[in-house]
């Protein structure tokens, strides 16, 4: 069950990053390729958080973003991108501890979030435990 809804998830996430010479990358296999966190988000996230990152409902509720108070402790995105909750899925499989680090760093310290103690990879091995 849970391959299929990450074969699902992975289906409707544009997984193409617009290289420096205006070509297309793509993410071969089950990992992504991006590094950045602003790829990471542009290429994984925003897909149901918006591209500014105040959330939708619709057929499912993605939560805003956007100037939120629980990214101020740094564990607690970092567990959601790993092991996923709710109607998030679990990307810890699809990203190593240097990709989640960066998309968590992007998030906290853009779309009015200004939470400036950055999380680094260590953090996250740590939180894989």
């Amino acid at each position: 069950m849970r391959r299929f809804v990450l074969a699902s998830v992975l289906a409707l996430i544009p997984a193409a990053l617009v290289a420096q010479e205006g070509q297309r990358v793509f993410s071969s296999g089950y990992r992504f390729v991006e590094m950045s966190g602003e790829e990471l988000f542009n290429n994984v996230c925003r897909g149901c958080h918006m591209p500014d990152a105040l959330g939708a409902s619709g057929a499912g509720s993605y939560p805003s973003l956007a100037k939120n108070q629980n990214l101020q402790s740094s564990g607690y995105p970092i567990t959601l991108v790993v092991r996923g909750q709710r109607g998030m899925p679990p990307f810890g499989d699809m990203m190593n501890d240097d990709q989640v680090a960066a998309v968590v760093n992007y998030v906290r310290t853009h779309f009015g979030n200004n939470y400036r103690d950055a999380v680094t990879a260590r953090d996250v091995k740590d939180a894989r435990k």
